[in-house]
Parts: structure tokens; C-alpha cells; sequence
């Protein structure tokens, strides 16, 4: 267990920021599944800018890496783009 104050509040905020984001990884795997799923042309390309922005807000506060967001969209787009 930790012995100073200050580790002990990082402890804290560690904690806070994790179950943060942890909540909206979760939500854009979801969300990215949803649209894998879809296989209604209109309803996919409805959700794509969406689940775009979703990982491009993820990739910019590091709960993402940048490089798996531009994968990912990049391959929701031809998913899109095939039905």
C-alpha cells in the first residue's frame, strides 16, 4: 500500500481515469461492431461518420493508438463502401 499522500491520490485519479476509459473504449467497440454488422447500405453509411468521429476523439486523448483508428476506419469505410 502506498505511504504518501501524493501516491496515494495518484492511486485515486489512476482509478477515476481508468474505469473513464475503459466506459468509452467499450462504447466505440460496440459501436464499431454495430456498423460491422449492419448490412443496410443506408443505415452503414448513416453510422459511419459517427463511429468516425467516435475514434478520432479516442485516438486524440490517448485511450486509443492513432494508428488503430485509421485502421479501423479505414475498414469500416470498405465495409461500407461493398454493400
Amino acid at each position: 500500500m502506498a505511504n504518501h499522500k501524493s501516491s496515494k491520490k495518484r492511486i485515486r485519479q489512476t482509478l477515476t481515469k481508468r474505469a473513464h476509459n475503459r466506459l468509452y473504449h467499450k462504447t466505440a467497440r460496440n459501436a464499431v461492431k454495430a456498423l460491422r454488422n449492419t448490412s443496410d447500405r443506408s443505415a452503414a453509411e448513416a453510422l459511419l461518420p459517427k463511429v468516425s468521429s467516435m475514434l478520432d476523439k479516442l485516438a486524440k486523448t490517448n485511450i486509443i493508438h492513432k494508428n488503430k483508428a485509421a485502421n479501423l476506419k479505414s475498414s469500416l469505410a470498405l465495409h461500407v463502401n461493398a454493400l
